[in-house]
């Protein structure tokens, strides 16, 4: 109504030229008051501004000071935290590629700002940016100056600082791991005693993209369960380690012949619990302290690997057998072999030792980085100390072995989209009861080797090697037992000869006596 736009006109009337003296107020302290005065000021008005003011502020900068101007990482997990509600209220948003990730990260903008709520508390959260200092000379550019800024009520200063800023820490790291792209890892060799390694890391890293899971391993069901439920437990049981006082790490020892999925079950594993593999290759180790190294360069969440533990170094329970063997061999032998195996052996010989690898998977060293599975494979348990493989150190002891009914029946669901009944199963069943067939060579035969081939096809092609595996295991066993008879034989031949021997020198010395007796 022409009422109200006349009272609006009036007051901007007035208000003019009070915007108008301020304005040419703040414009003089600007240009003539003393910067040695403008501090002091400041600080007083602060002061009387927070008085009245009721809420706390927390910065996060983006930027570390120490360590080159890196990113910060509480900044970095909070910004991971805040993609969910920078998606759904701010207005303006920043996209910003995921460290070691394949997604998109969301966040907003500079000067926008969004709300969360934490246990009936409500609290702000403003992204802006710091005014560059143009007095001074910097290489970084001004828009690197960013923060966060939380915003809460000085009445809830208690739950913010002691709960809330945690509970956002904990919560943007789980979703930067569960969101990462994970890695395979192997350890870089040291040259020499330089440690001139690859990039200067001691692992190099590719992308871990194996497609095993827990569903498509050959295996028991109660046992494949039994394992999982395991290994979700200690995932969750970060502070059921603490108080129990022990490292948040767990030993895993997979044994059994070749072929029965250890390097599958690892994977699977790895896919579970959204972990890295460290793969360490014991060979490639200088010494003990470079294995401690290696260590302290691995991060949590991860998977240490010793694949083939047997063969790797002179750790076997062989080892008081052997320095025996070495005590007794005479110097020219030892000279011998020296020469024949020359110089060279000494640079590409391990200096680890059974020491040193013990320390490594139990010593004080292991704590660092938490939430961490040390896993062994191997083919002949019985070959490994005993102190290598104790509980404590390997926790769980899983056997895997040749493929049973059970095992079949995931392979070939996997394999072939076969189910139990088939009219091939009950024949399939006996035939594994009587061979040991690992899984590899089972799912060998389940795998069409042509668009022609299906699944009748396949199952029958099994059969068939089932039956020649039965057949060639008789004719080994039949032959083992003749070379155990011919053996026996041999043996007896050789007593009875000995025997021989013995009672012709007997009768040798009757016969010298006579004689003696007589001259």
């Amino acid at each position: 109504t022409p009422n109200n736009f006349n009272m609006m006109q009036d007051v901007w009337t007035q208000l003019g030229p009070t915007i108008a003296a301020i304005m040419f107020t703040w414009t003089m302290y600007q240009n003539y008051f003393p910067h040695e005065l403008r501090g002091h000021i400041r600080k007083y008005t602060d002061k009387l501004v927070n008085y009245f003011y009721p809420y706390i502020d927390i910065t996060f900068y983006e930027l570390e000071t120490e360590g080159w101007f890196e990113r910060s990482k509480a900044y970095i997990t909070i910004e991971r935290y805040l993609s969910k509600n920078s998606s759904t209220q701010a207005n303006r948003l920043k996209a910003n590629a995921a460290k070691n990730g394949q997604s998109v990260v969301l966040t907003m903008d500079d000067h926008e700002e969004i709300t969360d709520e934490y246990k009936g508390v409500k609290v702000k959260w403003i992204s802006s940016q710091k005014p560059a200092n143009r007095q001074t000379i910097s290489l970084y550019r001004e828009d690197e100056k960013r923060y966060f800024k939380l915003q809460f009520h000085k009445k809830n200063r208690d739950l913010i600082t002691n709960s809330y800023v945690k509970y956002v820490l904990d919560e943007g790291k789980a979703i930067s791991v569960k969101e990462r792209q994970r890695k395979l890892y192997t350890n870089n060799k040291g040259d020499g005693g330089g440690y001139r390694y690859r990039g200067g890391r001691m692992w190099s890293g590719v992308v871990f993209e194996h497609p095993s899971t827990f569903d498509t391993l050959a295996m028991d069901p109660k046992k494949k369960q039994e394992i999982m439920d395991d290994l979700e437990t200690f995932s969750k049981s970060k502070d059921y380690y603490a108080k129990i006082g022990k490292a948040w790490k767990r030993g895993f020892l997979l044994y059994g012949p070749p072929g029965t999925g250890k390097s599958s079950m690892i994977a699977a594993m790895a896919n579970l619990l959204k972990y890295d593999i460290y793969d360490l290759e014991l060979t490639s180790v200088k010494d003990n302290t470079e294995l401690r190294k290696l260590l302290i360069d691995t991060t949590g969440k991860s998977i240490i690997v010793i694949e083939d533990i047997d063969c790797s170094l002179e750790l076997t329970g062989q080892r008081e057998k052997k320095k025996k063997e070495d005590k007794d061999k005479n110097e020219e032998d030892a000279v011998k072999e020296k020469i024949k195996k020359g110089g060279e052996e000494k640079e590409k010989q391990s200096e680890v030792t059974l020491s040193g690898l013990l320390n490594f998977i139990d010593g004080l060293w292991s704590a660092i980085g938490g939430e961490r599975l040390v896993i062994f494979t191997t083919n002949y348990m019985e070959k490994l100390d005993p102190a290598l493989i104790r509980r404590g150190r390997m926790d769980k002891h899983i056997v895997l072995s040749y493929c049973c009914f059970e095992s079949f029946k995931v392979l070939a669901h996997n394999y072939l989209d076969v189910v139990e009944p088939h009219v091939h199963f009950p024949e399939i069943r006996r035939l594994l009861e009587e061979t040991n067939t690992t899984p590899a060579d089972i799912a060998e035969n389940l795998m069409p080797k042509s668009s022609k081939e299906n699944a009748d096809t396949c199952l029958e092609r099994l059969i068939k090697a089932l039956e020649i595996a039965k057949e060639e295991a008789k004719l080994k066993a039949e032959e083992e037992e003749k070379a155990k008879a011919a053996e026996k034989d041999n043996g007896a031949t050789e007593e009875v000869k000995n025997a021989d021997g013995v009672n012709k020198k007997d009768n040798g010395v009757k016969e010298n006596g006579d004689v003696i007796s007589k001259g």
